[in-house]
């Protein structure tokens, strides 16, 4: 696949079906750090890339915090989700512990990655490899008020599997 990505947010040309887009600056805090990446014009997550000096060994049923080597300059009202790629957890059985994990507006730290190794084999992950996707999203402004007793609904209070658990269990229309 073809990289898309440009430094400022904006993919290869600026353009596209969210028009100019939001810019977004990246500071490299490692001097090996690269920059996220979108792998098609398409794609709505931006790869980021492990930096590290040295491999890491992941064993099984173990996880790690992995350093990109960068900060985000996210504006107010945006957060960046950090989430898995599929084709390493179709493969590898690597995945987030935390998913997603969440970059706030206000962060000016390193973006880390806690990855999970869910598979049967030992994981390395050398400097450069891709090991998760950053997802931009503009965040709603909220407020909360204490009130005495919330709205009713058709599902009520109806959660953790009150639609049925597993196969079987979705009735054909």
């Amino acid at each position: 696949m073809k990289a898309t990505g440009t430094s400022d947010g904006r993919g290869s040309r600026g353009r596209g079906a969210a028009g100019k887009g939001v810019s977004i600056g990246v500071q490299r805090l490692r001097p090996l750090a690269l920059l996220p990446v979108r792998m098609s014009a398409g794609a709505s997550g931006w790869d980021l890339s492990a930096c590290l000096e040295s491999p890491l060994s992941l064993e099984p049923g173990r996880w790690a915090v992995v350093p990109t080597g960068i900060a985000l300059g996210l504006p107010m009202g945006y957060e960046a989700q950090v989430r898995a790629r599929s084709g390493l957890a179709a493969r590898c059985g690597i995945g987030l512990l935390n998913a997603p994990g969440t970059v706030d507006s206000d962060y000016r730290g390193e973006i880390c990655v806690i990855l999970m190794n869910w598979g049967p084999e030992r994981f390395e992950i050398k400097h450069g490899d891709r090991i998760a996707q950053l997802v931009f999203m503009k965040t709603a402004p909220v407020r909360l008020a204490w009130i005495g007793q919330v709205d009713e609904t058709d599902r009520g209070a109806g959660g953790f599997g009150h639609t049925g658990i597993g196969r079987g269990t979705r009735k054909s229309p």
